[in-house]
């Protein structure tokens, strides 16, 4: 008992300050792919699912990214296409909408960038988590739902209760039935046997209530897509609130999507010409 005690006295405290205090990933760390503007940008088939994109348009072909879709394997940052697209080490990814999480350049013309969707006012979006904060002010309860993943997003949401996420500490908590939760963090596509437990399980959580997408699967169906065994992303089959990308994501990117579904920090919007987005905190 008393080398136990010695040896944490001289662990001290493991816990991480983030959000509060930036946190830098590992050097070898992926994030969100990096997309330069006028280069020999990778064709489609290169990615494995599917979330690049092309389309012409008066001469200038236009690639699009998907990060709900993207995994971050790498494969469209290998030679011979290195340098047009390069690994960035951003996970602070979580967006409200699909559209957020889309990255279009134009890859014959450097000085002509793509537009890009139109911009989105997200009123209803702000609406909802205004009402949700002045409801659960700074504490939330979740209901993790496991609706066919491969475990991956599963043990970095685990990781969040260990001694060195620790999101306790920030009011916020996984809890056992919907009844005690104010929202749902689902992992995985939704597989078709799941589908009917899915929507039973967001409508026995009182209103208001939000609906978390962990991980690529969940968000956009991933590597799975839509078929006959599987419904695919989360939206459709509920309304999302927030989408967290990655494949898996790291426990720091959950935190800040959870964060972000609280309506204490603000949702990563990228850029329309492919770079990385500046940072937004409150």
């Amino acid at each position: 008992m008393l080398r136990i005690l010695i040896n944490a006295l001289r662990t001290g405290v493991v816990t991480t300050r983030y959000p509060a205090e930036p946190r830098v990933p590992p050097n070898r760390f992926r994030g969100a792919p990096i997309l330069c503007p006028g280069s020999s940008l990778p064709p489609p088939a290169v990615c494995p699912t599917g979330a690049l994109t092309e389309h012409f348009d008066a001469g200038r072909r236009h690639v699009a990214l998907d990060l709900a879709r993207c995994v971050f394997c790498g494969r469209c940052a290998e030679d011979p296409w290195a340098g047009a697209i390069t690994m960035g080490r951003d996970f602070e990814l979580a967006a409200r909408t699909r559209a957020d999480l889309r990255i279009e350049v134009v890859a014959d013309d450097p000085a002509v960038p793509a537009a890009g969707p139109a911009p989105d006012p997200e009123a209803e979006a702000a609406r909802a988590s205004s009402e949700i904060h002045r409801v659960l002010g700074r504490s939330l309860h979740l209901r993790h739902l496991d609706a066919g993943s491969c475990n991956a997003c599963d043990w970095e949401l685990a990781a969040l209760l260990n001694p060195v996420y620790d999101v306790r500490r920030l009011g916020i908590d996984f809890v056992a039935s919907p009844r005690h939760a104010d929202g749902v963090v689902v992992t995985g596509p939704v597989t078709r046997n799941l589908e009917s437990a899915v929507r039973r399980t967001v409508e026995a959580i009182p209103d208001p209530r939000i609906v978390i997408a962990v991980g690529a699967c969940a968000a956009s169906g991933g590597i799975v897509g839509q078929g006959y065994a599987s419904a695919g992303g989360v939206d459709q089959v509920l309304p999302v609130d927030v989408y967290i990308p990655g494949c898996p994501p790291r426990p720091e990117a959950i935190l800040f999507g959870i964060m972000v579904a609280l309506g204490r920090l603000d949702a990563r919007r990228p850029p329309r010409d492919g770079r990385a987005p500046e940072k937004h905190r409150h």
